[in-house]
């Protein structure tokens, strides 16, 4: 897609909820924040204080609402209406839903001949969520994941339709919550040599669209969050 203005989308991770604490698979499945996550999110919100987001959206999962609402409150973007974007969902692991994530890591692992996914990274220099999502979709006999193909077609549609919207309001700077999965598979599609193995919890990548393409600036950082945390007189 073509643009004639630049936008920079603020790809934010939700705040930490329930099932990440209790280190849970949590794809379409969902749960609140904890206090924890409402805190961190209030902290990127102050820290993003003087970003004027021209539009602000979330995947259709409450903890991604849940902590755009308090985001935008604590950046004085309260005005903005907030979309709702089912194509900014998270990865759909099916039967494994709830389960734990390191037992669904180890399968895929012993599935492709390693003993945990740290050794199939170390050992073939490899960091692609597509691992993950494929090998689970092979596994999941419910049919209820995406393959990697349609995974990716479905971030597609919806940064399309961030940046269409953008578009009309002359373009600026836009705030997405969305998920892990769904942060790592966007930079891989853009620039496969910025991913990290973590996307932390109300971590900030800068998507950028300009001159026809996309780029990837600052993966995962915790900046805004740091700056939120010294607003408010923390270390």
């Amino acid at each position: 897609m073509e643009s004639s203005s630049r936008v920079v989308i603020y790809l934010t991770r939700h705040g930490k909820t329930i099932l990440n604490t209790l280190d849970r698979v949590q794809g379409w499945a969902d749960s609140p924040l904890t206090e924890e996550g409402a805190l961190v999110a209030h902290d990127l919100g102050r820290g993003l204080k003087g970003t004027n987001f021209v539009a602000a959206y979330a995947s259709d999962r409450g903890r991604a609402i849940e902590t755009a609402r308090i985001v935008m409150k604590e950046s004085d973007n309260h005005h903005l209406k907030l979309e709702k974007l089912a194509e900014m969902r998270e990865f759909g692991f099916g039967k494994f839903e709830g389960e734990y994530n390191q037992a669904v890591l180890k399968m895929v692992a012993k599935a492709h001949g390693f003993e945990s996914i740290e050794s199939y990274y170390d050992k073939t220099s490899e960091n692609n969520s597509n691992i993950v999502i494929d090998t689970v979709h092979k596994m999941d006999e419910t049919g209820m994941t995406e393959n990697s193909v349609i995974f990716e077609e479905r971030l597609t549609a919806g940064l399309d339709t961030i940046l269409a919207d953008a578009n009309k309001r002359g373009g600026g700077d836009v705030l997405v919550v969305a998920h892990g999965m769904v942060i790592h598979r966007i930079i891989e599609m853009i620039d496969p040599s910025k991913n990290l193995r973590i996307i932390e919890n109300a971590s900030v990548t800068k998507v950028i669209f300009e001159d026809g393409a996309y780029s990837i600036e600052e993966p995962g950082n915790m900046f805004y969050v740091e700056a939120g945390k010294k607003a408010q007189g923390g270390v």
